[in-house]
């Protein structure tokens, strides 16, 4: 079926059936059940590649994440594809594995329109050369203009911290998460942060640090430890800051999954949770409240930030002016059994 045809059906120009199939809310609501009807009665089945064309668009939205089975991140795509489908597009979502993608994987299918958009999980943009100390709008060899990127939870890079974001406000979470275990009565708390070349849990760093100066308490430096944000980092770290002497009787992980990776290690080395030493996350991942002892943690609405990460994209791709701004999504300490009062001396 074509096009004329849904028209003679209808009883309407050719023109007038084009402008419902692109902009339907510029047809009358009278006309506009008359060209469903035609549709419905013949079948009718717009190219979508061809109205893509003539519209200067793809439909496609690459998306940029450090590992598709980091649950948190699982999360935050669901949020992500519904807002897509609801919005009639594809997504093309690439993994970096924690690692910085080469400026050529990517930069065809950007530079070339094959893309509307690009959101960023956590991951170093591909779309910038070497040298380049800031990501601009112009990230091309050649002039080429990059289309809208917005960063779903935080920045990772200084170069990337003038995009637009959706997140959790991880300094003021994270102090509220120490205060928590200060309450409880602990002194001397461990922080398990992630690489310490990204900004990814920093702000987390910072939020503890400023709880703990609060309440007049030290940071030694050797209760610090990186973990990579992996498990394998996190046990790594925890026998790390098992030798310090004296250790911490808590320890606050910069994300669940290096939170998890500590609890097995603390119970490799003989350690009771919460009686001996308590563990305190962040994510509120969905294997949280099942773990064993059940993980006290910060919850962020991972869905939520996918959502509006993706509805922020569509008003960028739309030619709104969304700004540079944050947008800040609200966060929950969740108390469960992993956190207690600490052992006496």
């Amino acid at each position: 079926m074509s096009i004329k045809q849904v028209a003679k059906i209808a009883g309407v120009s050719i023109a007038t059936v084009s402008r419902y199939l692109n902009s339907p809310e510029h047809v009358r609501e009278k006309t506009r059940r008359k060209v469903q009807e035609a549709i419905r009665q013949t079948g009718y089945a717009p190219n979508a590649l061809a109205r893509n064309f003539r519209r200067g668009r793809t439909s496609l939205v690459v998306v940029i994440l450090p590992s598709v089975g980091d649950p948190f991140f699982a999360g935050v795509m669901r949020g992500i594809w519904r807002v897509a489908r609801e919005e009639g597009y594809s997504i093309l979502i690439r993994e970096t594995q924690f690692n910085t993608l080469e400026f050529d994987e990517y930069s065809d299918i950007v530079f070339s329109k094959q893309a509307d958009g690009i959101i960023l999980l956590a991951s170093t943009s591909p779309f910038m050369k070497e040298g380049n100390g800031k990501l601009g709008k112009n990230g091309g060899s050649k002039g080429e203009k990059l289309p809208p990127i917005v960063i779903g939870c935080e920045a990772v890079a200084p170069q990337l911290s003038h995009y637009p974001s959706v997140r959790v406000d991880n300094e003021s979470a994270a102090a509220e998460a120490t205060r928590h275990l200060i309450r409880l009565g602990h002194r001397r708390i461990g922080f398990i942060s992630g690489l310490h070349t990204s900004l990814l849990t920093r702000g987390r760093e910072q939020g503890y640090r400023q709880a703990m100066a609060e309440a007049g308490l030290k940071v030694a430096d050797n209760w610090i430890a990186e973990g990579r944000q992996t498990l394998e980092g996190a046990r790594g770290a925890v026998r790390y800051l098992l030798e310090q002497s004296p250790r911490p009787t808590a320890i606050f992980c910069a994300n669940d999954e290096m939170a998890m990776g500590a609890m097995h290690e603390l119970r490799r080395a003989g350690l009771r949770i919460p009686e001996d030493i308590s563990v305190l996350g962040f994510d509120d991942i969905r294997y949280a409240e099942v773990l064993d002892p059940p993980l006290t943690t910060i919850a962020q609405p991972a869905e939520e930030i996918g959502e509006h990460t993706m509805q922020r994209l569509c008003r960028a791709i739309g030619g709104d002016d969304i700004g540079g701004e944050p947008e800040i999504v609200p966060h929950r300490l969740v108390i469960r059994e992993s956190t207690g009062a600490p052992p006496e001396d």
